[in-house]
This record gives structure tokens, C-alpha cells and sequence, in this order.
């Protein structure tokens, strides 16, 4: 994104925005409307695929950038960030002939790169996987996918109703937007085949409301969603200036909210910031998990229509760790700060900092 444009000259934005539009095959003539496209450059040996997003405001053109390292390769399960009795439980899921997993959480969160470590582990010659995508942000050998084109109808339902003429064993949904993307994805799922898609809400137990609210029948539901999982980003500590700190007290209070965790004896660390790290004291993110099993308790509250909060009780109770108990415990392990935990959990976690407040004062 374009910073600090009060100190360039506007004939040089103007400029810079011209050449960014030509790189994303955009119409440079026009300024009145929002423009996406995309690009790929070649930095050394490695390949980076550029998103620009282009909208007009009051003061002009505003560019988001948004990068994509090739060269990085696709993540493994292993890889991006989950605890082992996560890991295992969402194996134990993506390993089932049939139903549907759900993704949930903000944009930019990590869940279409989860998904493709998910297609990664199942994918062999026996077994026949599409996806259907927008956009297509890696290419997987052996898997088909598919890029939605809506200027010519060519929608995520479109897709999919051809899709289920190709005897799939397993199909990856880049979102369900509408109750009809939804009605088709069940209506797969209930007819022998394996569906990965994402949903945008806030947590695991929202989803099935957002289902509802989108016109879904509650009893299609339980019987179709087999596994919910919500997941954010966290900035992780900076390895070359780590060092060990006091949080403060409303801090630390998170932790004895919590019955699961124990602080005793805990050492705490941040990044004091260096050159590698931007100053910043963190370098490179890693993911945080909740994962909702539906089971049969979970079935009949979702037949009842019962509140998000309800179902997400239910789950706490049959085992879950929400997400800002596992970011708590990746702090307690110095992957990342309760500060970094606070602010990617904040929807779930209400505290009140003085700037002086330290531990022991």
C-alpha cells in the first residue's frame, strides 16, 4: 500500500499508479471505478505473484499491493501452525469419504493456505480432487482447478454443478458467498464426497448461525457439517533479538482466567527489534486454531437454532481450545507476546491496560 503520499510530488503518484496499472493489465483510463488484476515478477531465481486492488477517493487513486512468494512452496499440516491433538483431530477429518469442513475467519488469515495444505496431505493418483478457486493462488500437480469467471457466468455454483458430473472425490470451495454455493456443497457432501470450503465469521460456532441466516434448513446442516474450524495469524518473536520480559499485569490476567493454563514460574518474551526484523520485533506469523467437532450433542443444538454462544459452550465443554487459549499457549511456549495474543483475539478477549501496569508493581 502507498504511505506517506503528502511527501511525493501527486505527478509521481500519478505516474507510479499508471505503471502499476499497466503490470496488472488494468485500464489505465480509468479512474472512476475499482479495478483488480494481477501480475507475476521474477526477484533472483524466485517467482512472486502480485495482487493489485485499485479504488478511486476523494484525494485520488489508492493502490493496495497485495505479494504471494512462490518460490516459498505450499505448506504442510505440520507446518502452519497447529498444537498435535489439533493436528490430529483435523486429520482425523480430512480423512472421512464424506461431509463438509469448514474454514472460518477474516480475510487474510491464513485459511485458503490451510486448505491447500490439507489438498496437499490427500491428494494421489487414486483419489480425484477439483477445487474451485478465486483466485488460484498455487498450482497443484494431479489436483483440477478451477478459476471462477463471473463476466461470463462463470460462478462458484456454475462450477460446481459440472464439477459433480466429473465423479469427484474430494472438492475444494475457495468461499461460500450465497445460499446457492451452500445448497450445492451440501447437497455434494450428502451424496458421498469430502468438501473443503471457507466461511467468513468470527469464530467455529458462528458458522452454522451464518448457514441458517443464509436460508440453510438446520437439519441440513448437522447432517452435512462434520468439522468447523476458525484460525487467525500471529506474528511470531523475533529469533535474532528475543529476549525475556514483565507483561503487564491485565496481561497476565488472561492467563488466570483461564483453568486450562498455569502461569507458574512462566518466562515471557519479545523482540527488542533489530535490522532483521524492521525494528518491529517480530518476523514471519504462524496460525492459531479452534477447531469445532460436530458431533451428536452438537447436531441437536444446531437442529434447535440454539445461539452461537450456546453451541461454542457445548464445544469448550466436550474439549475444544479456542483460539485464544492456543494463542496463549504458543506465548507460554515464546513463539509470540500476550500483547500479539490480546490484539488478533480481541473479539474474545476484553482488557483494560494501563501503560505503567507491570507485574509486581
Amino acid at each position: 500500500m502507498l504511505h506517506a503520499v503528502s511527501t511525493v510530488p501527486r505527478h509521481q503518484i500519478a505516474a507510479l499508479v499508471s505503471r502499476l496499472k499497466i503490470m496488472a493489465n488494468l485500464n489505465i483510463a480509468e479512474a472512476r471505478l475499482p479495478q483488480d488484476g494481477q501480475s507475476r515478477i521474477k526477484i533472483g531465481r524466485e517467482l512472486v505473484d502480485i495482487r493489485v486492488s485499485v479504488i478511486p477517493t476523494l484525494g485520488g487513486e489508492r493502490v493496495v499491493l497485495r505479494l504471494l512468494d512462490k518460490g516459498r512452496g505450499e505448506l504442510g499440516l505440520d507446518q502452519v501452525g497447529f498444537c498435535q491433538e489439533t493436528l490430529a483431530r483435523f486429520r482425523s477429518l480430512i480423512g472421512v469419504s464424506h461431509g463438509i469442513i469448514l474454514l472460518t475467519g477474516p480475510t487474510g488469515s491464513g485459511k485458503t493456505t490451510t486448505l491447500y495444505a490439507a489438498i496437499n496431505e490427500l491428494k494421489c493418483e487414486q483419489r480425484n480432487i477439483v477445487t474451485v478457486e478465486d483466485p488460484i493462488e498455487y498450482q497443484l500437480p494431479g489436483v483440477g482447478q478451477m478459476q471462477i469467471k463471473p463476466k461470463i457466468g462463470l460462478t462458484f455454483a456454475n462450477c460446481l454443478r459440472h464439477i459433480l458430473r466429473q465423479d469427484p472425490d474430494m472438492i475444494m470451495i475457495g468461499e461460500i458467498r450465497d445460499v446457492e454455493t451452500a445448497q450445492i456443497a451440501i447437497q455434494a457432501s450428502l451424496t458421498g464426497h469430502l468438501v473443503l470450503s471457507t466461511l467468513h465469521t468470527n469464530d467455529s460456532a458462528s458458522a452454522t448461525t451464518r448457514l441458517i441466516d443464509m436460508g440453510i434448513e438446520p437439519y441440513l446442516i448437522s447432517s452435512s457439517v462434520i468439522g468447523v474450524m476458525a484460525q487467525r495469524l500471529l506474528r511470531v518473536i523475533c529469533p535474532h533479538c528475543k529476549t525475556p520480559y514483565e507483561p503487564q499485569r491485565s496481561m497476565v490476567s488472561l492467563w488466570n482466567e483461564n483453568e486450562k493454563l498455569s502461569v507458574s514460574d512462566a518466562q515471557f518474551n519479545r523482540g527488542a527489534g533489530c535490522e532483521k526484523c524492521l525494528q518491529t520485533g517480530y518476523l514471519g506469523r504462524t496460525g492459531i486454531f479452534e477447531l469445532l467437532i460436530v458431533d451428536d450433542a452438537i447436531k441437536e443444538l444446531i437442529v434447535k437454532r440454539s445461539a452461537s454462544h450456546i453451541i461454542q459452550k457445548a464445544a469448550i465443554e466436550r474439549g475444544m481450545s479456542t483460539l485464544r487459549e492456543d494463542g496463549l499457549r504458543k506465548a507460554l511456549a515464546g513463539l509470540t507476546t500476550l500483547e500479539e495474543v490480546c490484539r488478533v483475539t480481541q473479539d474474545s478477549v476484553q482488557t483494560n491496560i494501563g501503560v505503567d501496569e507491570r507485574v509486581g508493581s
